[in-house]
This record gives structure tokens, C-alpha cells and sequence, in this order.
């Protein structure tokens, strides 16, 4: 069975805060997590696969082109 981390957890973990944490829930995206009552907590497996699944780059200069470019491609009418 999975460890399940409270929001401090993975704002370590990740390097993002718990108010972003909680503004991505609210938004319906970020990592997958579990309620149990009023507590929210991350499986330890879902943390792992959604950093898994981060990009990884050799650059700055490629990663802000793979960002210009995703950028440019969200554009309607582009």
C-alpha cells in the first residue's frame, strides 16, 4: 500500500507551494489525490508519476523554445 503525503509533503517533494497545491486541485488538474474526511493527502505513486512525466530538458534555451512553441500553438486563429 502507497504512503499517503499530507500537502507539506509534497510542496518538499516538488519545489511548489501548498497554496499552488491547492489552487490546482480547485482547478481540477495537478496530481491526483485522495480525501479521507476533510484531510487531502497524495499516494506516494501518484507523486512519483506525475514527476516522472515532467519534461526533461538539457537547456534553458531548448526549454523556453519547447515553451514558445506550445505557446504558439495554444494561439487561436494562428
Amino acid at each position: 500500500m502507497d504512503r499517503l503525503l499530507t500537502e507539506d509533503d509534497v510542496s518538499g517533494f516538488t519545489g511548489r507551494a501548498v497554496s499552488t497545491l491547492q489552487k490546482d486541485r480547485c482547478a481540477g488538474g495537478g496530481i491526483p489525490f485522495v480525501r479521507l474526511g476533510r484531510l487531502v493527502r497524495y499516494r506516494e505513486s501518484d507523486v512519483a508519476a506525475y514527476m516522472a512525466a515532467l519534461p526533461a530538458y538539457s537547456s534553458t534555451a531548448q526549454a523556453d523554445e519547447v515553451k514558445r512553441s506550445s505557446h504558439y500553438l495554444a494561439q487561436p486563429g494562428v
